[in-house]
């Protein structure tokens, strides 16, 4: 018996095509069912002519400059996920999946970031992310490690030119003062921003990028659509985090970069733009964060 549309393993059908082409600014396409060459052609059909392939762990981060070397309209960002530093200084088998894996400790987290550094030279890697600071998922005792790791992205994504791109989860204050303290590369991305107005106002003064993904065409995500009110045009992208966070009104079903025309229209709703008007907004952006 065929699934039916609103089977939940199901992924959603092709939208209306964009008349402007934009770029996904955060994607996990090894994460996602099919090839990267399928995934890819879907989403160019629909005018997403433009992938920034995320990596969160050093095989992630490889895989990802590999697939940005074979194809010209994917872009690579290379890091420890901030989940992933503390799996790595605290020795979990999962955490490294080097020929000859450290045991833990301070040696393991600078042979992973040895990589990570190492990968971000490439020029094809644009961007030194995702990385920050997430306070969901680790606990106490990892909040230090995060810190660390974060920080040496930071200086790694300053001393090689490249975009940061930031993952910040319940994690807000502690991100910017990182930032602060540290100093921010000249372009940084927060994806999947879920800060309110008010910090978004604090971003904007710092000239950094907000990337807005399926969460903000959720019905009870009024502060995030308020938060986006609050962003100046010329800093606002848009992503997928695909396979996550699929938007309204597929949420639950797999998501893929060729879903962005979706979250790209509940978004020109909220800002009371016609579509083409915040989709050209949207490439410059990208362009502009990711330096192509």
């Amino acid at each position: 018996m065929p699934a039916k549309d609103d089977d939940r393993s199901t992924p959603p059908p092709l939208p209306e095509p964009l008349a402007v082409a934009v770029a996904d600014s955060h994607t996990h396409l090894d994460m996602q069912a099919g090839t990267p060459a399928e995934g890819l052609a879907r989403a160019a059909s629909v005018g997403v002519t433009t992938v920034v392939q995320v990596g969160c762990d050093v095989p992630g981060s490889r895989w990802a400059a590999e697939l940005a070397a074979q194809y010209e309209q994917v872009h690579a960002a290379v890091a420890l996920h901030p989940n992933e530093a503390p799996r790595i200084f605290l020795g979990d088998p999962d955490g490294w999946s080097g020929q000859q894996r450290p045991a833990g400790g301070q040696a393991a987290l600078d042979a992973a970031l040895a990589e990570i550094d190492a990968l971000a030279a490439l020029p094809q890697v644009l961007a030194v992310g995702e990385t920050g600071l997430d306070y969901f998922r680790t606990g106490p005792e990892g909040v230090e490690i995060q810190k660390e790791s974060f920080r040496r992205h930071i200086e790694m994504a300053k001393r090689h030119g490249k975009a940061l791109v930031i993952h910040d989860r319940d994690a807000h204050e502690d991100v910017i003062a990182v930032l602060l303290a540290e100093g921010a590369p000249e372009r940084t991305v927060f994806h999947c921003y879920s800060g309110d107005a008010e910090m978004a106002k604090v971003c904007a003064e710092q000239g950094w990028y907000l990337s807005f993904a399926g969460p903000v065409t959720f019905k009870a995500n009024q502060p995030l659509r308020d938060a986006l009110l609050a962003t100046p045009l010329d800093r606002i992208l848009v992503e997928t985090d695909a396979p996550f966070l699929t938007p309204h009104p597929y949420r639950g079903r797999p998501n893929a970069p060729y879903l962005i025309p979706v979250t790209v229209r509940s978004m020109a709703a909220t800002l009371g733009l016609h579509e083409d008007e915040l989709s050209t907004a949207i490439a410059g952006n990208t362009a502009r964060a990711f330096g192509y």
